[in-house]
């Protein structure tokens, strides 16, 4: 008895003591921490309070509260609706189409045949590029007096002049598009293809020894293992799209007519063309809520599917 009695206060003496492992953890955690607060946070409290204010870039430090004025005005604002509209199907068909091309490319390489490494090494140079010069670049190929596109177009019959195609409302958004996948797909293709070396070969032969053809493996092999990484990829090419401001704004300045206008182009013109402050942080705040919203519908959606092949 007075053994165990002359143990419990040691126990606890012992269980009272500070650890200093976590000291150690808030050490490392608390840079994140501050850089977050100072670098993320407080300019986002910042737009969040502009959002709501009449703010002119002319003098910043005078501000009016209005409320939900700017909210207001921009639910009646048909270039805030041609925006949002732009940003939409340009985000769409730049997930679509990066993941299409990247998976295309990525069986393709992911196939054994002379020279794959030169091969593999030749798809990241779009994505190696600098946004900026790749835009000026395809400005160049859009020319219509002398760019490749404008040529080919006549060689094959399509056209008898020059097409302007960076000028025109029914071209301008394809050929943004068309820069655009050009330079993301590589990503896509390096992504799916670290994912496709990851599916178990034996799977796949036995597949094969069963009689099943490509597609049939592809579907029932390859797919449901790359799966989680394909939709972790549209989701960072969504908010990239969202977030795309370089290539657009040197091309076209969202342009001609806003048939290439998004939601950070409309954001920029709002703040440095019109000077309102105000109206450009309330666009940013739309531009976020669309963007947590798409990250909240992946997380639902991976969670739905985790739970449905758990129950398989």
């Amino acid at each position: 008895m007075t053994s165990l009695t002359q143990r419990r206060p040691k126990a606890a003496e012992r269980n009272a003591a500070p650890d200093p492992g976590r000291w150690v953890a808030a050490a490392f955690v608390a840079p994140v921490v501050l850089y977050l607060l100072a670098f993320q946070f407080y300019p986002l409290a910042q737009q969040l309070y502009l959002s709501v204010t009449s703010t002119s870039l002319l003098d910043p430090s005078r501000q009016t509260f209005v409320g939900l004025a700017n909210y207001r005005d921009l639910l009646t604002d048909p270039e805030f609706h041609q925006a949002l509209r732009v940003t939409v199907v340009y985000t769409l068909i730049c997930v679509a189409g990066s993941i299409a091309l990247g998976l295309g490319a990525a069986l393709l390489l992911d196939r054994p045949f002379r020279g794959r490494g030169i091969a593999r090494a030749l798809v990241t140079i779009p994505w190696a590029a600098p946004p900026v010069a790749a835009a000026l670049i395809f400005v160049w190929l859009y020319n219509a007096q002398y760019g490749l596109f404008s040529r080919v177009s006549q060689a094959l019959g399509f056209s008898t002049g020059g097409i302007n195609w960076l000028d025109e409302p029914a071209y301008a958004l394809p050929a943004i598009l068309i820069t655009t996948l050009w330079q993301i797909f590589p990503f896509s293709a390096v992504v799916i293809l670290a994912a496709l070396q990851g599916v178990p070969s034996e799977l796949r032969e036995a597949a094969v020894i069963d009689g099943a053809d490509r597609f049939s493996v592809f579907k029932a092999v390859v797919w449901p293992t790359i799966r989680p990484t394909v939709a972790l990829l549209a989701l960072l090419v969504t908010v990239w799209s969202l977030r795309r401001f370089d290539v657009i704004w040197i091309m076209t300045q969202g342009g001609p007519l806003g048939e290439t206008n998004t939601l950070v182009i409309d954001l920029y013109r709002r703040a440095f063309v019109y000077l309102d402050l105000g109206r450009a942080a309330a666009v940013g705040v739309v531009g976020l809520a669309v963007a947590i919203l798409v990250t909240l519908v992946y997380f639902w959606a991976s969670r739905r599917a985790e739970a449905a092949s758990g129950k398989r």
